[in-house]
């Protein structure tokens, strides 16, 4: 799913075990940010090299062009990760890296200070900070293993689920990501009504609502890679003009959002306000009992709880149970798509659905299941 947005976007993607990549321009790295509703952060690979010792491993570094993706006063960050590698210490590996980008940031700005005839040494850069709050932050992912020494720069930043408008949480709160993959593995895509009967902070809708209206989920929100010395600014405001200028001023399918729980529904209305939606979307605090008729068709898109507690099934048995018999004397003509732990659970919605992807959400495996087209 992640592949087909990118490929949207003009990439070549080549989907693969825990993502998706392709070769491009740093532009491709700014629509992919915009963009992408799935992604959870986007990164550019930097170098590959084998590595046993630290020789080798800051020889390697000192050859990277750190200076593309470091502005002056950046702060900087390595995480690290070894596996079954002789250099397991994450903490070392760290520090070795850490201590190139000084070296090669220092040189280059002696450098310019050379060309300038500058003799002011006051304004050499302190790239080094363990603190998070600082904007001007860049993160540099190296991943080890098997001796297999990768690094890769990070152009997100926040995580891409983070788009700014989900604030207020109810219990169990799906991340916007997630959300976005539960309606392009249902193949929604804003052209048929949709309700989440049980919509918790109301991402699902919400969601839905940016889609419909063709919202970039970007638009709104910083990325790392804005401050690279590299980037050109100008694009990156074209670009944005160019996603605001394709929005629909209301969705064209009405979105329903009800939850039984009065603060699960004061969150999405402030979530939607937030999210620039808020008229796209009937809100309502109402049991699922309380669904109206609907002899049209669209899609029912629900998280329900997952059954993880002890003795907890009994009850569910009889929630999923009654998610089925409501779509089917209410709204007999919608498809249903529900994320769900326990396939057993599931199956008592009936008719059985078919598995459209499998995912991790708050640690717990879940799968989506939906309706055969």
């Amino acid at each position: 799913m992640c592949a087909a947005e990118l490929r949207a976007l003009g990439t070549a993607p080549a989907a693969q075990l825990g993502g998706v990549s392709w070769r491009g321009t740093l532009e491709s790295v700014a629509r992919a940010n915009l963009w992408s509703r799935i992604a959870s952060r986007v990164v550019v690979r930097l170098a590959q090299f084998r590595a046993t010792s630290f020789f080798e491993l800051e020889r390697h570094a000192r050859r990277i062009a750190w200076t593309r993706y470091v502005a002056p006063q950046t702060v900087v960050e390595f995480r690290v990760t070894c596996r079954k590698s002789r250099l397991y210490h994450s903490d070392a590996v760290a520090q070795r890296f850490a201590e190139s980008v000084q070296r090669v940031v220092s040189s280059v700005q002696r450098a310019q200070r050379r060309r300038n005839d500058d003799a002011d040494h006051s304004a050499e850069t302190a790239v080094f900070s363990a603190d998070e709050r600082d904007e001007r932050r860049q993160l540099f992912l190296v991943r080890l293993d098997h001796d297999r020494c990768t690094v890769s720069a990070d152009t997100s930043g926040a995580l891409l689920y983070l788009r700014g408008y989900r604030q207020q949480l109810a219990k169990a709160p799906l991340r916007e990501t997630l959300a976005a993959a539960v309606l392009a593995g249902a193949r929604w895509t804003g052209d048929s009504p949709l309700v989440d009967p049980m919509c918790g902070s109301g991402t699902i809708a919400i969601e839905a609502a940016r889609l419909a209206r063709r919202i970039a989920p970007g638009r709104d929100r910083p990325f790392a890679f804005l401050s690279w010395p590299e980037h050109d600014i100008g694009r990156w405001v074209e670009l944005v003009s160019e996603a605001r200028a394709g929005e629909l001023a209301r969705s064209a399918v009405s979105i329903e959002a009800y939850d039984r729980d009065d603060g699960a529904i004061a969150a999405t209305r402030a979530n939607a306000e937030r999210a620039g939606v808020a008229d796209d979307l009937e809100i309502a605090v109402q049991p699922l009992s309380a669904l109206l008729p609907n002899a049209g068709s669209g899609l029912i898109a629900i998280n329900p709880p997952y059954g993880i507690r002890v003795g907890e099934t009994e009850r569910l048995r009889n929630l999923y149970s009654q998610i089925g018999n409501i779509r089917r004397a209410k709204r007999p003509a919608w498809r249903l798509a529900m994320l769900a732990a326990d396939v057993r659970l599931a199956g008592h919605t009936e008719p059985a659905m078919q598995e459209r992807f499998r995912t991790v959400n708050g640690g717990i495996p879940v799968r989506l299941l939906a309706d055969a087209d």
